[in-house]
């Protein structure tokens, strides 16, 4: 077995004309600690004439090693003497003099707190430069995701099919139950509480209209939206952030594929084909609620409902609230991608950016559709 290395040592020795430092033993982390009191005292100590550290007799040597050597050199040099290097190991040399001479000081921190209009405007700043780096990468997300449908099937270039149905199974076929129950308890409930105030009125007949009017107009895409933003959603940015934390968004670069395109372009392709045939199956589900509820509260007959219904509504009602679905299913497509591109080397990165993105699509979800509701009134649509 190999001798154990030994402590490291110093010693200071008079030379003509100066001071030689010999350094012997193992000048390792684990083996510095006995020496460091010897290396205060001589650095604080003065001298005259040039001084020659010498290493010949040192055994190992690791950074910690060769920071104290360095610092220590340079305690010397502030001094006003000349100090020179000898060693016959060159891989030592070349560890200690790349070192600077003096170790970076640490950057200073800001005042804590700062003035009044620091704390006021800070956070609105850093809020609106979020908004900017965001938008830009959207952008970036929908002009690569558009441009880049680059996925390589046969000899040609386009879009892969069996991606893309692959992902409406899991975005549209596999969220059929829980949008068609949703919708309908929706629905049945709008007209229970519908019912339940215009019977005051002896207009009971009307909650047909509100139901009609409501559910395809404003509630029947947004609530459908929102489900499939925190369903699909958070997949896909957790799909997404998981291939990050995993580099092989890395190397799908690296072998030439465009990520945005392989990746992000068959979801939102899938996002825009599926989110309008849910709502329409979401329109029909609300609708067959109240008629339940109509029935067996005010005694609507199914007959009746349905006369009444196609009084109520016309083609801009059905087709103002299918207008929105794609440009929702965008905004969700986009907000997922993002947050997941953004993600870091951790799990709790993961976390926090797959609930930012249900966060954010939800709020792109209801802004939009309050910007569709102005522009409707505007043209009177």
């Amino acid at each position: 077995m190999p001798a154990e290395s030994r402590n490291a040592e110093i010693r200071a020795e008079n030379v003509q004309g100066g001071e030689r430092y010999v350094l012997t033993g193992d000048w390792r982390n684990q083996s510095i600690a006995k020496v460091l009191p010897t290396l205060e005292k001589l650095g604080r100590s003065g001298g005259q004439g040039p001084l020659e550290v010498d290493i010949s007799g040192v055994e190992g040597i690791d950074t910690a090693g060769a920071w104290l050597i360095r610092r220590l050199m340079t305690a010397k040099q502030e001094q006003g003497r000349e100090t020179a290097l000898a060693s016959p190991n060159s891989a030592f040399r070349e560890l200690i003099e790349v070192l600077p001479e003096k170790a970076p000081a640490p950057p200073k921190k800001g005042r804590e707190g700062g003035t009044l209009f620091e704390r006021m405007f800070a956070p609105l700043g850093k809020l609106i430069a979020d908004l900017g780096s965001d938008f830009y990468a959207a952008m970036h997300i929908l002009g690569s995701a558009v441009r880049g449908a680059q996925l390589k099937f046969g000899r040609g270039a386009g879009i892969s099919p069996a991606s893309v149905v692959n992902q409406i199974d899991h975005m549209g076929v596999r969220a059929v139950p829980i949008i068609t129950l949703m919708s309908f308890l929706i629905g049945a409930i709008i007209a229970q509480q519908g019912a339940f105030q215009l019977r005051y009125f002896g207009a009971e007949i009307f909650v047909v209209d509100l139901v009609g009017i409501l559910q395809l107009r404003e509630i029947g895409v947004l609530l459908t939206a929102i489900m499939i933003a925190g369903r699909s959603g958070s997949a896909i940015t957790a799909e997404i952030g998981s291939m990050k934390m995993r580099e092989e968004i890395d190397a799908l670069t690296v072998i030439g594929l465009n990520p945005v395109g392989v990746l992000v372009f068959p979801r939102l392709v899938a996002l825009t084909v599926v989110l309008p045939l849910l709502t329409i199956l979401a329109n029909f589900a609300a609708l067959f609620g109240a008629a339940i509820i109509a029935w067996s509260y005010s005694g609507i007959t199914f007959d009746t409902f349905l006369s009444r219904l196609h009084e109520a509504i016309d083609n801009s009602s059905v087709a103002s609230g299918m207008i929105k679905a794609p440009f929702m299913a965008l905004a969700i497509g986009i907000v997922a991608a993002v947050e997941g591109m953004k993600v870091g080397g951790s799990a709790e990165s993961l976390g926090q950016h797959v609930t930012a993105s249900v966060v954010k699509s939800i709020f792109a979800v209801i802004l939009m559709d309050a910007l569709f509701a102005i522009f409707y009134s505007a043209i009177d649509f």
